[in-house]
């Protein structure tokens, strides 16, 4: 089984972020870049498979030199091999733009490896920006099978089957390959890496790939706005809930709300 992984780098989630005053965009000088959290899902189940039916974990990401220190983490923790598709400007290009780049990205991994990928793993969107497009524009682009929100796999001889999760409960999926899958969280979370491992991970390198790109229409970004902040909300106390339902109901009169 041979996969690929396609990794985005992202700050921090777990930070809050607020605007620069003077530039109106995010402030992420001192935000730490990581491998966004729907895409380690989606390595730690392609790494799952591998370790089930045999096969390479390679995994590629798009963006300046600062990308390589998300990729070795990857190498860390499932990848077997890391490539590097170098362009200054990744945030300028959108959903199609990144599939567009990500297909061609393929074509070329595949040419110096000599093989074809069976499947291409994707997390199900990207915290930053939650468009949740580049996976689904990838499998329009190869002309393959699609299933979002995954999160279980299994081969059974040339066929895979896929657990997805949906707002009723889950879909079992039964599809070929190649294909496609965008990962949601599973049952379980990504493994970290040990001293070893990281250690494996320095000694692999990571081959960049050089596509012609300018072509593609960018994205200009007009403005960013911060969410709205919510309000503390209000405390009833009351003896009974007849009471604490009758201040409830006043409240809302008051706010008119009702």
């Amino acid at each position: 089984m041979e996969i690929l992984v396609c990794i985005k780098q992202v700050p921090d989630d777990s930070v809050e972020i607020s605007l620069n005053s003077e530039t109106g965009k995010p402030a992420l000088e001192e935000i730490t870049q990581i491998v966004n959290a729907f895409d380690t899902y989606a390595l730690e189940m392609a790494t799952r498979m591998k370790e089930a039916v045999g096969g390479e974990v390679v995994v590629v990401s798009i963006g300046d030199e600062s990308v390589k220190n998300s990729l070795k983490n990857c190498l860390a923790v499932g990848g077997d091999k890391a490539f590097l598709v170098k362009h200054e400007n990744v945030e300028k290009l959108d959903a199609k733009g990144i599939a567009k780049v990500l297909v061609n990205a393929k074509d070329e991994i595949e040419g110096k490896l000599g093989v074809k990928f069976d499947m291409i793993f994707c997390g199900k969107e990207a915290t930053d920006y939650a468009t949740s497009q580049v996976g689904l524009m990838l499998a329009d682009e190869l002309k393959v099978p699609v299933v979002t929100n995954v999160v279980d796999v299994e081969l059974k001889e040339n066929l895979v089957d896929i657990k997805q999760e949906i707002d009723e409960g889950y879909n079992v999926i039964e599809t070929s390959i190649p294909c496609v899958v965008t990962v949601q969280k599973p049952n379980y979370e990504p493994r970290y890496p040990t001293i070893k491992t990281k250690m494996q991970a320095r000694k692999k390198p990571i081959e960049e790939i050089s596509l012609e790109i300018e072509e593609l229409n960018p994205v200009e970004i007009i403005k960013v706005y911060e969410p709205v902040k919510r309000s503390a909300g209000v405390k009833i106390k009351a003896e009974t809930v007849e009471e604490a339902v009758s201040q409830a109901m006043k409240m809302m009169v008051e706010a008119k709300v009702l």
